[in-house]
């Protein structure tokens, strides 16, 4: 097997996915045209040589469809040469797309592979590209369907998170977020997003509410109850763990991860590619897996698909200085802490989704990155990075700085 290397990495900030947000006049591929801009001047990238650019899109649909990848490697005036591809694996897509571009790599397929990923969830709505999962009684009826917060608040109650629990974890990610972008963590990986004038649209995470405290989130009422009750989800929780009497519900809009738009990439290449491109490797791909979990709890894939890597690749959690989940909910990160016995000082140690967004098919690949920088900020070696995924699932990536 050919090693696989990451040479660079970048993404967009993340503005809100409302029609208020700042990136929302961007439409999908210009923000994904924009990091490809980016990566390709960093790097001096001649783009004849890149063999893919593969990028997730959870809801490529609208103007975020029709191979988004190659609309946007078009208008950031890349090589004809370089094919794209979208992938989807709901919020793991852009980290399964630097998976895929890896195997490629490590396969002998490909030298120079950009991936990640792109989604406008101010312009694409929130499942805008339907699907059996949601409307079809035959899938969703064994798949023990049910919004994805209906399982978040399922998983505290059945492993035993409070409302002040997750809440204190949700100002927690504020905290560390905000201390992130003020000693410019973020700055050597974070592009800025520019008009046609050249004026700069954004240039920061727009979701950040660094004023957050306990007290502004008690005024918060749950999310998810009235489809829990109402809409009759709690019972299809019950059913399928009928261990549970009543469904606690602890999750709101200032406990959970933040919608918003957003783009990323990360630069992949064998060393042959990168000797091609005069660069010297910053990190290499270790492993990576994928696992299906529990679909009423939905949300747990990170801690079964952590354990099947470590065991496939030979590792143990003592081998790895840094974890980085994504934030979907609180208590995802709470449960994942819990099972894998992990202290929270190892893991998103700059905050997260619930602080940043999460704007589905970018942010794999943006957590990606983030640890990495942090890697080589604290000096260390190894980091694993892994999402929770709708409809119960895994994905997870291992690092190794070089």
């Amino acid at each position: 097997m050919t090693e696989v290397f990451i040479y660079d990495h970048v993404r967009t900030p993340r503005g809100r996915g409302k029609k208020d947000g700042a990136l929302h006049e961007v439409p999908s591929v210009r923000l994904a045209a924009k990091t490809l801009e980016a990566i390709r001047e960093r790097n001096g990238l001649n783009t004849e040589t890149v063999d893919d650019i593969i990028m997730g899109c959870v809801d490529p649909v609208m103007d975020a469809g029709a191979v988004i990848p190659k609309a946007a490697a078009f208008e950031a005036g890349y090589s004809t040469k370089a094919p794209g591809m979208q992938i989807s694996r709901f919020c793991a897509s852009g980290l399964d797309a630097v998976n895929f571009g890896a195997g490629k790599i490590a396969q002998g397929a490909d030298d120079i592979v950009i991936a990640g990923g792109v989604e406008s969830m101010s312009r694409v709505g929130l499942g805008m590209s339907g699907g059996a999962w949601f409307m079809d009684p035959s899938v969703n009826f064994p798949a023990y369907f049910m919004p994805q917060g209906v399982s978040a608040d399922l998983i505290a109650t059945k492993y035993g998170f409070s409302r002040t629990d997750v809440d204190a974890y949700a100002v927690e990610s504020q905290k560390r977020a905000a201390h992130a972008w003020e000693k410019g963590w973020f700055d050597k990986s974070v592009i800025p997003v520019k008009d046609q004038n050249g004026l700069t649209i954004l240039a920061k995470d727009e979701h950040m509410r660094s004023g957050t405290d306990m007290q502004a989130l008690a005024s918060l009422n749950p999310s998810f109850q009235m489809p829990g009750e109402m809409g009759g989800f709690e019972a299809v929780g019950i059913q399928a763990h009928p261990e549970i009497e009543r469904i606690n519900y602890v999750h709101h809009a200032g406990n959970s991860s933040g919608i918003v738009d957003g783009a990323s990439v990360v630069l992949l290449g064998s060393k042959a590619g990168g000797e091609s491109m005069g660069k010297k490797p910053r990190a290499r791909i270790k492993a990576f897996a994928n696992i299906g979990s529990d679909p009423a709890l939905m949300l747990t894939g990170p801690v079964d698909v952590t354990e099947k890597l470590l065991k496939r690749s030979g590792m143990s959690l003592g081998d790895i200085d840094l974890f980085e989940l994504n934030e979907a909910f609180a208590a995802v990160v709470l449960r994942y802490m819990q099972a894998l016995d992990i202290d929270h000082d190892r893991i998103n140690v700059n905050g997260g989704a619930i602080a940043m967004g999460h704007p589905l098919g970018a942010t794999g690949a943006m957590i990606l990155g983030t640890v990495l920088d942090e890697l080589e900020r604290r000096d260390l070696n190894t980091a694993l990075v892994t999402l929770c995924i709708g409809a119960g699932m895994g994905t997870a990536t291992v690092i190794e700085r070089v």
